[in-house]
This record gives C-alpha cells, structure tokens and sequence, in this order.
C-alpha cells in the first residue's frame, strides 16, 4: 500500500532520519513504515490535509478504530509509538511547532507469560529432523542453536561463518540497532554446527552463496519464513501440542537458566534486552512454576479435600 500523495514526503524524510539518526532494526524500520502508511490513509480519508494538520484526537480515534477492528493491544502500542516518533520528528524539522501525540495515553497492555517447552519435549523435537540428509542436519543445528543460545530468529538468520568461534564457546550476534553482543554456544549446538559445516552445508552450496552460516536449498540464507515453517512441521511430526515458534525456544532458553539458578543480569545480557524489566518476566515464569509445584505435591498444600 502506498503512502497518500499528502503525507509522502515527511514520511520519507523520517524514514531516513530514524535509520541514519536512531539506528532501529531493519524490521521496525518496516514496522513503523507499515503502520505510519496505514494511519495516513486513515487521516487522509477524514480530509485531514497532511502531517502537519494532525490533531491528538485524531490519532486517538485512529486507535479507537484499531479496537473494534480487534487489534492486540501490543500491536495498538507498537502503532502509537510509530507515530509519536514521527511527530517528534515534525517538532525537530520545524515543519510542526508542537508534538500532537503529548496528551495521548497508550494502550494498557495485559502481558501474558511467555510459554516455554519442557526439556522432554525439547529433546523430541531436536531430535525429530532426519540426521541423513543436508537440511536434516542443518535443521538440527538450527533447532540446537536456537535453544543453545536464546537468539531471535533475526539473529539467526543473519549469522555468517565468520560470527562462530567453536573453540572459544560463542557467537558473535548483531541484534536489534546492530548492536553486537557476545553469546555462549553450547557444545551441542557447537557439535551439530560442525556435522552441518561438514555434511550439510556443501550440498546447498550454489554459484552465487555468500558468508551465510545458515542458507537454503536455493543457496541462499535462510529466511525466517522457512524457520517459522520447519519448526511447526517438526512439531507436528514429533507429537507437540504446543504452538512452537522460533520465539518459543528463546523463552525456554531464558527460562530453563533461570530455574537452573542463572543471574538475571546475565540472561539479560544475554538475551540482548535493553532494559531488565523486559527479562523480569521469566522470574514470574518460575515463580508460577513453582507455585505449581507446591501445590501438586505438598501434602499441606491448597488443595480440594
């Protein structure tokens, strides 16, 4: 979808200010850049003649509209943030003298805890891909790496080559605003990299393959489409209930520390998270776990006489 003629260029303008200046992750580039389109033509639809017409209450009908659409609330969040940003960027560029989004409250966001896979189920879905052929054994990499090391699948995907260091034990991961950040590799995610390295990855190898540790049957790097699609067939296959994502095996990863009595500044780091309070959600995971417990197999417990 197009931008309207009317609001084009300031968005175009801090397209470029927000990769240049802010330095945002390729993917909240496009993020922002899908939701600031899908609001103009909102305000454009109302007769409101550009950026620099925009009122509070327009934006907060916007959202309001989102609602009854049934929009998620961490979706509604992600929408307003894109257009706060844009309209600090106005104020900088003097094409606004004021920041229309100030008075504007966001969504309350109702966070659930993040599901998490038990070691069993784990080892029944590293151990679900054929060991025999190339995109088994890079499969089974994949999997061990994403729960080895807790990466997005982003990050995985833009691993290359060079970005592992088997002998030292890490990764070198570029994460969200390129930052880099230094990550422990288990030895069996290190071990199925190798058999991959060795037994996989030539086989995929075409003409034009570049430095991609992971690539496809094309020769390409893999793409988090083709990640998102193997993990839910090897689920299936395997006999999971769950709905298993990439972003399934970063929780268990964070999770399974935490409970095994890692620091949560560690796993923070780890993990790439800016700020603590985003990592604090696995210490209410193992909280309820073990409430669980508790009340299982206590003999004092609450449970129903």
């Amino acid at each position: 979808m197009d931008c309207p003629d009317n609001y084009s260029e300031n968005l175009e303008g801090f397209l470029v200010w927000i990769q240049l200046e802010k330095g945002l992750s390729k993917n909240t580039l496009e993020s922002y850049q899908s939701d600031l389109i899908q609001c103009s033509h909102f305000l454009n639809s109302k007769g409101i003649s550009g950026w620099q017409s925009v009122a509070g209450e327009d934006i907060s009908e916007w959202i309001a509209f989102l609602s009854i659409e049934e929009y998620l609330p961490s979706s509604l969040a992600r929408k307003l943030s894109a257009v706060r940003t844009i309209a600090k960027y106005l104020v900088k560029e003097q094409v606004r003298s004021d920041d229309f989004t100030e008075l504007l409250t966001s969504p309350k966001l109702h966070r659930l805890l993040p599901e998490t896979l038990t070691v069993p189920e784990l080892e029944k879905l590293i151990h679900t891909p054929l060991k025999s052929n190339p995109k088994g054994r890079r499969d089974i990499a994949i999997i061990e790496l994403l729960y080895s090391s807790g990466l997005r699948v982003s990050e995985l995907c833009a691993l290359t080559l060079q970005a592992v260091f088997y002998e030292e034990g890490f990764l070198r991961v570029s994460g969200k605003g390129n930052k880099e950040r230094i990550v422990p590799l288990g030895s069996k995610a290190s071990l199925a990299i190798q058999n991959y390295l060795t037994a996989g990855r030539p086989s995929l190898v075409k003409e034009k393959t570049g430095s991609a540790l992971f690539i496809s049957q094309q020769g390409q790097a893999i793409s988090r489409k083709t990640i998102w699609a193997l993990l839910k067939k090897y689920s299936k296959q395997a006999g999971l209930k769950k709905n298993i994502k990439p972003h399934l095996l970063r929780h268990s990863f964070a999770s399974h520390l935490l409970s095994g009595g890692a620091d949560l500044r560690v796993i923070q780091e780890m993990l790439g998270h800016a700020d603590i309070s985003t990592t604090q959600i696995y210490t209410s995971v193992e909280e309820e776990r073990l409430l669980d417990e508790h009340n299982r197999y206590h003999p004092r417990a609450n449970k129903k006489e």
